[in-house]
């Protein structure tokens, strides 16, 4: 039987530390006797997708972690279109997209509400309001996905190479549209920015105007008067997870990017919903994920309920999160640690802090390995601090599939040539001699 490495992603994880929780971050306070038993029972350290203090987007990091390259990522609009089931066409872009409630200051859009509270029917209808439009040979269409939530996907001689509109945060002006400073000379990214102000100015004149916001600013309600976008994408050619690393993966999740970022790298792809009991949703997710083993070399079990909660900028609510998450562990794995067969991986894509302006943070995350053969260091505990003193150091990048390959006896001898393409992985996809 084949090793299986379950990847167990709690996003998010990492976090600063905090005086109301003494000093300590959220994982750091959360009783975590499960997640610590898994710290005492193999190796750790700590981790980074990136460059220590750049705050990853969770997209980019699992990018990194599944083993890619920075300059061969093709966007998170793409990403997250690819997600919903679009059909997203070579040579189109995809960008993501929300109302907003705007208010005009001296000519400018400033940002009030990122996200207005209308209802689903007053959301489609908005949106249908805008969902198509044309300018010379590019256009425009706004697929709605949930709440005030889209993908607006443009066609035409269009680039993903221009700049967001959405400035993040209430209070200041929605960003200005202009293409990438590498591709300033490109006519077209040139001509994408310039068709998606047009489309932006068109989108927030028609909405200011629907009949739904001016009922809703009757009711003294904030009107969803704006599209805004970000994070461009476009399709292109990446290496095939199995052919890079010579195993299958499967990703487990609930989330549209996480779908989308699996099937554009060829691993197979189980969605799970999520309820509002995090730690049996991980619970589940595991459980299919043990079934699986054998069949694939690395499943991904993903939850995001620490993200999420950090987000809520709410310490206290990140601590429940994570104990319940430990729950979750507990009852789907008390049995498994032994388990000849199965290595498993527990850890983060990025720091998100539970307070302060920042979205992400760029502290690394605290890892562990555990399975037949791995180095048993001295940490007892699974937390940021903890974890950085153990045996497996400081990791970054593509440095984490490579560590996974090595602990499935699949790390191919450095200089050997088995296939005329240097793979990391042994054996290679071997041509036999005949004569």
């Amino acid at each position: 039987m084949a090793k299986t490495c379950i990847l167990i992603l709690l996003d998010g994880l990492g976090d600063r530390s905090y005086p109301d929780l003494g000093n300590k971050t959220p994982l750091e306070a959360a009783a975590t006797p499960f997640l610590d038993l898994m710290a005492s029972r193999g190796s750790c350290g700590d981790y980074h997708a990136g460059l220590a203090g750049q705050a990853l987007p969770s997209e980019n990091a699992h990018f990194a972690m599944f083993g890619y390259r920075p300059e061969e990522f093709p966007g998170r609009g793409f990403l997250e279109g690819l997600g919903w089931g679009l059909d997203m066409h070579p040579g189109e872009i995809a960008l993501l997209t929300h109302l907003s409630h705007v208010s005009v200051s001296d000519g400018a859009l400033i940002l009030e509400e990122k996200r207005p509270g209308a209802s689903v029917q007053e959301a489609r209808e908005l949106i249908e309001a805008v969902a198509f439009w044309q300018t010379g040979d590019i256009w425009f269409r706004f697929h709605h996905t949930k709440g005030v939530d889209g993908i607006l996907s443009a066609g035409g001689p269009v680039s993903r190479f221009i700049t967001d509109s959405d400035t993040m945060t209430p209070g200041g002006p929605l960003c200005a549209v202009r293409p990438w400073s590498t591709h300033a000379s490109d006519p077209k990214a040139v001509n994408t920015a310039k068709a998606l102000y047009e489309y932006l100015r068109f989108a927030h004149q028609r909405l200011d105007e629907h009949p739904i916001n001016i009922k809703r600013k009757a009711r003294g309600e904030s009107p969803a008067n704006a599209v805004v976008t970000q994070r461009a994408g476009a399709y292109s050619d990446v290496e095939p997870f199995h052919r890079r690393w010579g195993i299958r993966g499967l990703s487990i999740s609930s989330g549209a990017v996480y779908h989308g970022l699996a099937r554009f790298i060829g691993m197979d792809v189980i969605k799970d919903g999520d309820t509002d009991n995090p730690g049996e949703d991980l619970a589940r997710r595991l459980d299919t994920a043990l079934e699986k083993s054998g069949q694939y070399g690395l499943i991904h079990v993903h939850t995001k309920a620490p993200d999420e909660a950090a987000h809520k900028k709410d310490a206290g609510l990140k601590v429940q999160a994570i104990e319940a998450l430990d729950k979750g562990l507990k009852k789907a794995l008390a049995n498994r640690l032994d388990d000849p067969d199965i290595l498993i991986v527990v850890t983060s894509d990025h720091s998100t802090p539970s307070t302060g302006p920042l979205i992400h943070s760029g502290e690394t995350v605290p890892l562990a390995l555990l399975g037949q053969g791995v180095r048993v260091d001295q940490v007892k505990a699974f937390s940021e601090i903890a974890c950085a003193q153990g045996a497996l150091g400081q990791l970054r990048g593509r440095e984490f599939l490579l560590t996974i390959l090595n602990h499935l006896d699949l790390a191919k001898l450095h200089g050997t040539m088995d296939t005329p393409d240097d793979q990391p992985f042994w054996p290679g996809a071997r041509e036999p001699f005949t004569i």
